[in-house]
């Protein structure tokens, strides 16, 4: 883990698994948002604007602002604020324009 200013409290014992990010592995803590789980990383950015290619990073936790939106499992533009880390999980950063069809 980074010296990131998002870090998670400890826990009593959390239950560990593990996610993958750009193709990396990533411990993450049963019950956390994969937002949660990006904003510890080194690059906090969760996609970047599709004109000027920004890094945008989640912002509001709540789903209301849409900074977070990441491609998860393969499915573009997710509100990754919104969906619970699962084992195995696989999140990319969302680069530029949301590509149709992939």
């Amino acid at each position: 883990m980074t010296d990131s200013m998002f870090r998670k409290l400890p826990d009593a014992a959390p239950s560990l698994l593990t996610v993958y990010i750009d193709g990396q592995p990533v411990k993450a803590e049963e019950g956390e948002s994969v937002a949660g789980v990006l904003l510890r990383e080194e690059s906090a950015a969760s996609r970047t604007t599709p004109v000027f290619e920004s890094p945008r990073a989640p912002f509001c936790m709540m789903g209301v602002c849409f900074d977070c939106l990441a491609v998860v499992d393969g499915a573009p533009s997710t509100q990754s604020c919104l969906v619970t880390v699962k084992e195995g999980m696989r999140v990319e950063r969302q680069l530029g324009r949301r590509r149709v069809g992939v």
